[in-house]
């Protein structure tokens, strides 16, 4: 998976001006920055869809790369797997990744460990933002078969050699993640990128469960996506087996795996047209004008409703759509977010998107100055983004409650739950400056 690297969608938008200097109460409190807090590991809920549904959506993640190519055969690590840390990793990055590794073997019953050796199956290394960014523009991170470095991966970027397609057995891998990024974005390269190295290559905008979707909602392993792990990994399966082979096996390897998905469920969702991700790619990154950007968001919403869409995919055209229209019609932007509410809100598989757009409307409602709105809208979402391990969004939405409690002369309780949110805001977003910004724009958005 190639995160996309000029969209994030777990941060808070441009919603209003930042002013030259910030309010003297985040200054206080902006030097004095708490240690960084990170989640520690634990189970996430289990698949739910039904496994008929389910077992679709491992053959499309199977055998399509994300450009639509077709992948002729299966292939994956065929034996335990290694994995070994290179380049100039900081502290987090190894502390997350041995728990994912251990969530690996748990969850999804990979034989998966840690190692120094060269001779490793997986290297994940770490390099400078611009270096990425200049070989690859619009990947955070991203992972390449065959290869075990930067180097080689420059020397080969362009030949077939890192072509996915041709693979018959995965024996190395080399995931490239950004040294100089937030601890989150580090961790999340790690899940998804590992994830594709040892399994499904595709990304799906029709899951709304999963780390396999474009969308970036997700950003941890999910139930589903340590399913569709065990079951790539199952011994029913072996590198090498055509698509016809594996729809025959599927349905009972998802059975045996997941007895609770034998029920009956909706049919399989219509498969994402080639014109609604070329719309939804143009409104995600900064190539475009803002208004072509928002011409697209435009086009993607009026694609799904012509598809009888109303999954998470028309929620996140709706999401992105808000996001490009906000600064510029706010009314719009709301009646965006209100929408993508509705969709989401449809479906308990959707709390964690229902939780972003809790960021986008608290900042219009600590703008208005309705401070109860606030604080209401990020005590419905807190425990979700806590729940889905997003620093990021729970630092935010920690932020805009405790600017709305003090709008309300409630200033010890806000107090603490801002220098509260400090500690997951280092991890969520990195330096301290980046905190700092993040403190300041969503002051700057409370009415004086």
């Amino acid at each position: 998976m190639n995160r996309l690297a000029a969209f994030a969608l777990g941060v808070l938008a441009s919603c209003a001006p930042v002013p030259d200097a910030p309010p003297s109460r985040a200054v206080t409190l902006m030097n004095t920055l708490p240690p960084m807090k990170a989640f520690t590991s634990e189970a996430v809920t289990p698949a739910t869809r039904p496994n008929a549904e389910m077992a679709q959506d491992f053959l499309d993640l199977s055998f399509r790369m994300e450009s639509g190519r077709t992948i002729p055969a299966m292939s994956r690590f065929e034996g335990p797997i290694t994995v070994r840390m290179a380049g100039p990793a900081p502290d987090s990055m190894a502390r997350d990744l041995e728990q994912l590794l251990t969530r690996m073997r748990r969850e999804a019953g990979i034989d998966i460990t840690s190692t120094d050796s060269a001779q490793a199956s997986i290297t994940v290394e770490a390099v400078p933002q611009a270096a990425l960014q200049r070989a690859v523009p619009r990947a955070a991170c991203f992972v390449v078969p065959r290869i075990t470095s930067w180097e080689e991966f420059l020397l080969t970027r362009h030949s077939s050699q890192v072509d996915w397609t041709t693979l018959k057995t995965r024996e190395r891998a080399v995931i490239f993640v950004p040294a100089d990024a937030a601890p989150q974005e580090i961790r999340d390269c790690l899940h998804e990128e590992l994830a594709q190295a040892l399994g499904p290559l595709n990304d799906l905008y029709r899951l709304p469960d999963s780390v396999f979707n474009d969308d970036n909602i997700h950003t941890v392993l999910t139930g589903f996506d340590m399913l569709v792990l065990r079951a790539f990994y199952a011994p029913e399966l072996s590198s090498g087996m055509t698509r016809t082979d594996v729809a025959q096996k599927i349905p009972a390897i998802l059975a045996r795996l997941n007895p609770g998905g034998e029920r009956a469920g909706r049919p399989a969702q219509a498969d994402t047209s080639r014109d609604w991700i070329t719309a939804m790619e143009t409104a995600l990154t900064a190539g475009s004008t803002p208004n072509r950007r928002r011409q697209a968001a435009a086009r993607a919403i009026q694609l799904g409703e012509a598809f009888g869409w109303r999954d998470t995919r028309a929620g996140f055209a709706l999401y992105a759509n808000g996001r490009l229209q906000v600064g510029h019609d706010s009314a719009a932007a709301l009646a965006s977010f209100n929408a993508a509410e509705a969709v989401y809100r449809a479906s308990p598989v959707t709390s964690v998107h229902t939780a972003h757009i809790a960021v986008q409307k608290a900042a219009f409602a600590l703008a208005a100055g309705d401070a109860q709105t606030t604080i209401r809208l990020a005590d419905d979402a807190i425990p979700v983004a806590k729940r889905h391990q997003n620093a990021a969004l729970l630092a935010t939405l920690m932020m805009f409650k405790a600017e709305a409690l003090s709008m309300t002369g409630n200033t010890v309780e806000a107090d603490a739950l801002r220098l509260d949110s400090l500690g997951w805001a280092r991890y969520g977003f990195g330096t301290d400056l980046n905190v700092q910004a993040r403190l300041a724009e969503i002051a700057a958005l409370r009415p004086f």
